[in-house]
């Protein structure tokens, strides 16, 4: 088994407190309606959101893919950290065994968000993935953390 980690860090002007919670405490009501061409559902199949439960989230039609499901391995509203395993899905193809994200949401100097990602991919046998192979999923990743800020900036109330 292969082991490579990419890790991340995006910007935004919105506080972190409001971003946790669009993002992840409220991910299964806002993704999908902010984004329902992409995102059809997104629901616990086990548990209710805090560590040890599944997620799962159903594409829309058309996309190229179909589903996933993900353990939460740590959701922390204090600190703003979030780690979750890719178990099930189109995602870890028959080349991965797992994905594991740890997300950490820290107040910017000056105000704002720097949103930390550190993605591990787990691959099955001999199988050597490249950066390139993964760039795909990471930009659909932040283009709905992009549409989330937005909709945060353009209503300034919500999840204050």
């Amino acid at each position: 088994m292969g082991v490579l980690t990419f890790t991340e860090e995006h910007t935004s002007v919105v506080s972190p407190s409001r971003i946790f919670k669009a993002s992840i405490l409220d991910a299964n009501n806002l993704i999908p309606t902010l984004l329902p061409q992409v995102i059809k559902s997104m629901e616990f199949i086990q548990g209710t959101g805090a560590p040890g439960s599944i997620k799962q989230i159903s594409f829309a039609q058309g996309s190229n893919l179909s589903s996933l499901k993900y353990r939460i391995d740590e959701l922390n509203e204090e600190t703003y950290t979030y780690n979750y395993t890719v178990i099930e899905g189109d995602a870890l193809t028959d080349k991965l065994e797992k994905i594991t994200h740890e997300v950490k949401l820290e107040a910017a100097p000056g105000g704002g968000t720097v949103s930390k990602v550190t993605s591990t991919y787990y691959t099955k046998g001999d199988f050597t993935l490249k950066e390139e192979d993964v760039k795909a999923g990471k930009e659909r990743v932040l283009g709905v953390y992009k549409v989330v800020e937005a909709y945060l900036l353009n209503n300034p109330d919500a999840y204050a």
